[in-house]
């Protein structure tokens, strides 16, 4: 396996790696691989795939949608996000939206460190932006919608959660103003959604996407 420039940077002057060396790696697809290095060239690197450590491993089908934050902010909900076991990341654009501006690239970076650190094998999709309005046109009745909303009318999370179906899921964390109303009005719409209370304190939106996952993964996903 061919490493790009900044890989083979990484494992020589940051990893401290030689020629010989082993390391595991992953793909997202195929399991944990025990792999030995090898030099290319003065600064490239190669890797020798030998032998199969930890098969892949799956998990929840669960989307994780939310409004954008500011950069450093962001990076930290992306990281949660994964080792929250997320298969997909999307962003979304509300009324109340702050940042609009999204670097998928910094997004899908900070997915991979975040699996990288933790042992995942699993790295989500991370997909373009999306207006709430179309996600909420085009939805796949199918998966059930999860969004915290302070004025939900069951006080108690489990409580909600418990009433749904498991399957296919999705999480939607709002914008730190909120949804408009007529944004939560169409939310309310759709057949599967239910609201999720997070408790009587106000929550940054990068401290909810923690709760909120957390929540569903030990009432729906693969924490039961």
């Amino acid at each position: 396996i061919s490493c790009t420039p900044d890989q083979a940077s990484y494992l020589r002057s940051v990893l401290r790696l030689s020629d010989g060396d082993e390391i595991l790696i992953f793909n997202g697809r195929d399991g944990e691989w025990r792999a030995r290095l090898s030099e290319v060239g003065k600064r490239g690197a190669a890797l020798d795939a030998e032998n199969l450590v930890r098969a892949q491993t799956g998990g929840p089908d669960l989307t994780y949608i939310f409004a954008p934050l500011k950069r450093a902010r962001l990076d930290y909900m992306v990281q949660k996000a994964t080792e929250m076991g997320v298969s997909r990341l999307t962003p979304v654009l509300t009324r109340h939206t702050i940042a609009e501006r999204v670097n998928l690239e910094r997004m899908r970076a900070n997915a991979i460190e975040a699996a990288e650190q933790c042992g995942i094998l699993r790295v989500p999709a991370v997909t373009e932006p999306i207006k709430l309005a179309v996600l909420l046109q085009n939805w796949d009745t199918s998966r059930v919608l999860v969004f915290c909303d302070e004025d939900a009318e069951v006080a108690n999370p489990l409580s909600a959660l418990a009433k749904l179906r498991p399957g296919p899921l999705a999480v939607l964390i709002g914008p730190e103003g909120g949804f408009s109303p007529d944004e939560r009005e169409m939310i309310r719409a759709l057949p599967h959604a239910t609201a999720l209370s997070l408790g009587p304190r106000i929550m940054r939106a990068d401290t909810a996407a923690v709760a909120a996952l957390a929540l569903v993964n030990a009432a729906l996903g693969d924490w039961r």
